[in-house]
């Protein structure tokens, strides 16, 4: 390993950097991994993620500002030759095809990620007037993409008249992750990679965009400045509605006409926010804190947690299970939401009887506390989700042929449930108060229209907090309580959090 300068690449977005890395370094670049930051980070937005191949993110957090701090541009590994050394090859072989043959056997899948990808989601989601949807900041739950222009935004139709090439993760069976190259109107030839639902919702409903090209260039335009999409789709989503309802003016965005669904306007701003240019300086510190700063009415329109976070390219209020998840989450992103989506059988065997209400006080708190566990202990295997399900039972499986470890499905949920607790007692020991778990006034607010419209979380969301800090073991103020963490051999915590 060796630490070389940077500094040519200072400015070079995340996609530049690669060609240029590999052309210093005389390799292919496909004989190498290159994570790095793009100017967002650089510049230290609050946002920015840590960016690498062409469009894998690690986005939440602000990885990218954490790199940026330590001036930190990239990190380049050469392929390897060679298999991985594990303990019994045939038996990790059997665990991954029956893991892939749950999935392919899934009458769903051939709907689904396997085949598409999340490209379907936006117009699935208008299709099924299921107010899930993210629409021009949450002040509408009824999608803003006109009925005859559904199919644009949908799997096949982009698969089949943009896909130019392909690009999966190695190893992977899946036909997602491909490079998309915009066939003709205003940015024909622009090349990028296939994006992801959350991109799609970020840059088309939740900023009130209904041209899928417009929201392709914007999608790999976060990629490249190096940004998390999620908050970048609150950002600019807040920022319209502000305008729209004269909060904000064209000369306070340097000129700019932030109207809805401005796909230039946005482009231009998301430049100025990566370098902190104008207006851009005040965006760069995230939803919440500019709402804070502008006041007034503003601070009623911004989407986030408590903590400052924001949610992931829903419109939660008609889900509460994600909701609650990502507010009480000490991940700033979700540790047990999408488990209400998973097979019945991989819940029953870590003790769950069946999905939730989504609109039950007590049936979400009680599974959110009660599948605690299981995405992070498959986090804490390097996995994609996309490809287990989370189905802890076969990835246990998968761990003890890999390792020769006796691993049960009850220890692995206790590995989940260990970092859990690791992360919230560090949260709390560096001033993340329990008491900011809870979402903002419009996060938790009740939409207006849709099949939610009238309904909101916010007057059971104390007690929904009582119940989950009571099944966690956490006392009333949601600390981990001695005995808890006793019980999963943290004895060292408690003595650090005097519990």
């Amino acid at each position: 390993a060796e630490l070389r300068e940077a500094t040519h690449l200072a400015g070079v977005d995340t996609w530049d950097m690669i060609d240029r890395l590999s052309d210093e370094l005389d390799v292919d670049a496909r004989q190498i991994s290159v994570f790095g930051i793009g100017p967002a980070g650089e510049h230290m937005a609050r946002f920015a993620g840590f960016a690498g191949d062409r469009g894998h993110v690690a986005g939440h957090n602000g990885t990218g500002a954490v790199l940026g701090s330590k001036r930190l541009k990239a990190i380049v590994a050469r392929r390897a030759r060679g298999p991985a050394p594990v303990c019994d090859l045939q038996a990790l072989s059997d665990a991954g095809k029956a893991l892939s043959s749950r999935i392919a056997d899934d009458p769903a899948a051939q709907e689904g990620v396997p085949r598409w990808g999340t490209l379907r989601g936006v117009a699935r989601f208008t299709r099924g007037g299921t107010g899930m949807l993210p629409v021009k900041n949450y002040t509408t739950s009824i999608s803003n993409i006109p009925p005859d222009k559904v199919d644009q935004w949908d799997g096949p139709h982009l698969q089949e008249n943009y896909v130019t090439g392909r690009h999966n993760c190695w190893g992977c069976s899946f036909d997602h992750c491909t490079i998309f190259t915009i066939p003709e109107g205003k940015y024909k030839g622009f090349e990028g990679e296939e994006p992801e639902y959350e991109q799609f919702a970020a840059f088309g409903s939740a900023i009130g965009n209904a041209d899928v090209d417009g929201a392709i260039v914007l999608s790999n335009e976060c990629d490249r400045l190096g940004f998390e999409n999620n908050e970048m789709g609150w950002v600019i989503g807040f920022v319209m509605e502000c305008y729209e309802k004269g909060i904000l003016t064209q000369d306070q965005l340097d000129g700019l006409d932030m109207t809805w669904g401005n796909v230039d306007a946005v482009r231009t701003l998301m430049r100025n926010i990566a370098h902190r240019e104008g207006i851009g300086d005040l965006l760069a510190e995230g939803v919440m804190r500019a709402a804070q700063k502008i006041g007034g009415e503003a601070l009623n329109f911004a989407v986030h947690t408590q903590k400052g976070n924001t949610p992931r390219g829903h419109d939660h209020r008609s889900r509460w299970t994600e909701m609650f998840d990502t507010a009480t989450s000490n991940t700033g992103t979700l540790e047990t939401g999408p488990m209400a989506n998973m097979p019945l059988d991989a819940l029953n065997e870590i003790g769950v009887e069946g999905h939730p209400d989504v609109f039950s006080m007590e049936e979400v708190s009680s599974f959110t506390a009660r599948t605690k566990g299981a995405m992070l202990f498959e986090d804490s295997l390097g996995v994609c989700r996309f490809t287990t399900r989370t189905d802890v039972p076969y990835l246990t499986r998968a761990l003890n042929a890999a390792t020769g470890w006796d691993m049960d499905v009850g220890e692995a949920m206790q590995v989940g449930l260990r970092s859990v607790n690791l992360l919230r007692a560090f949260n709390i020991r560096h001033g993340i108060d329990p008491k900011l778990d809870g979402p903002s006034k419009r996060y938790g607010s009740a939409p207006i229209d849709g099949p939610a419209a009238g309904v909101s979380v916010q007057p059971v969301w104390d007690d929904m907090l009582a119940n989950y800090y009571r099944l966690m073991g956490w006392n009333e103020n949601g600390v981990p309580t001695r005995e808890t963490l006793e019980a999963l051999g943290l004895e060292a915590v408690a003595e650090d959090l005097s519990v």
